[in-house]
């Protein structure tokens, strides 16, 4: 046995981030499909998750980070009250260059190859149209076009859920919901970012923005002349004098250990998954008095379109659904005071347990 895979196998079989019940390697030579797929629990139902087309450095690479992204959604989806439990794929390569019909029609029998214990959606990387090729192969598949069945893009969701998050955390702190007159930085203004800003300009907050394209730093500024400014890079957003609200909607990882001392923020609310480096980002935070609002939690719009899609698509149903995570944002704060920890532990207590006692009922 080689030691190829051994940093994968010790957090697959025995790390506490492991537990996952299928790791599914892919692969297709003609279309130059190499592909992971993860199922981290099926506890509340079958496995929601994303795929994610990305040009890993190393295949070890590429497995680790299916396994931390399936473990992710299982704590997503229970704390959104869905009867799915937490899968996640990604796809090896560059989107803009190795992605194919062929490829992608690939891919779909695989993931039609585990009978529907796995559904699968869009995540960086893909889109909504590469979802309608999928679908071709596969009837687990949201995500798809309204023409072809599906709900379309769920970044109108996640930012609304997001949005819902940061006024819990208002309410919380502040005891006021309103974000009016806020200063609030939103690190990404993709296809995320730029649906957050509009909500929060409609409550007059002052926003200040950035991202490493500066086509989408225009869209936003054009399409808000007053209340929002950019500047450079995260490093100079995380720095902002007077700022309220920190908002990650990028890549995950945002809040490390250099992040975290600088940041002026009171609270931190976003949309990226993963926003902590590491293990103990949490209580930095919370020794720092930072406010923070699980990921997994305010970012849960978007599993909640396609796991809707699912059932026959209704846009009022899932931002009905979306709404309530101002309630359960609140709840996870309230369970972290009365427990003596921070809200990233709170939010897993509540998650283990909706996904235990489903386990213990079977």
């Amino acid at each position: 046995m080689t030691d190829v895979s051994d940093g994968v196998l010790h957090t697959l079989f025995r790390s506490e981030q492991g537990g996952h019940e299928q790791v599914v390697l892919c692969q297709d030579r003609a279309s130059g499909l190499k592909a992971v797929i993860a199922l981290h629990s099926t506890a509340l139902g079958p496995a929601l998750g994303g795929t994610r087309f990305y040009p890993y450095a190393t295949e070890e690479e590429a497995v680790a980070d299916a396994l931390n992204l399936a473990r992710g959604m299982s704590y997503k989806n229970a704390m959104a009250g869905l009867d799915h439990g937490g899968g996640k794929a990604v796809i090896i390569g560059d989107p803009g260059t190795d992605k194919s019909e062929e490829l992608l029609l690939a891919y779909g029998r695989f993931v039609a190859s585990l009978g529907g214990r796995y559904v699968t959606a869009c995540d960086v990387g893909t889109y909504v149209a590469d979802m309608d090729v999928v679908a071709r192969e596969c009837r687990w598949t949201t995500g798809r076009s309204p023409e072809n069945g599906g709900a379309g893009d769920s970044s109108v969701l996640t930012a609304f859920g997001v949005y819902q998050g940061m006024r819990a955390s208002a309410q919380h702190l502040w005891g006021d919901p309103s974000l009016r007159g806020r200063r609030i930085g939103v690190a990404g203004v993709g296809k995320v970012g730029h649906h957050l800003v509009d909500h929060l300009r409609k409550e007059n907050a002052e926003v200040v923005i950035t991202d490493v394209r500066e086509d989408a730093v225009r869209r936003v500024l054009d399409r808000h002349p007053q209340g929002v400014t950019a500047v450079a890079d995260t490093e100079a957003l995380i720095r902002t004098e007077g700022l309220d609200v920190y908002a990650p909607c990028a890549l995950g990882g945002a809040l490390n250990d250099d992040s975290v001392p600088v940041l002026t923020a009171a609270v931190v609310c976003g949309a990226a998954n993963n926003q902590l480096a590491h293990p103990g980002v949490e209580k930095d935070l919370a020794d720092r008095g930072i406010l923070y609002a699980p990921d997994y939690v305010v970012n849960a719009g978007g599993v909640i379109q396609v796991a809707d899609e699912l059932h026959g698509f209704d846009f009022d149903r899932c931002r009905a659904k979306a709404a309530k995570i101002f309630d359960t944002t609140l709840a996870i704060f309230a369970r972290a005071k009365s427990d003596g920890i921070p809200p990233a532990a709170a939010a897993d207590r509540i998650a283990e347990q909706r996904m235990a006692e489903a386990r213990a009922s079977r």
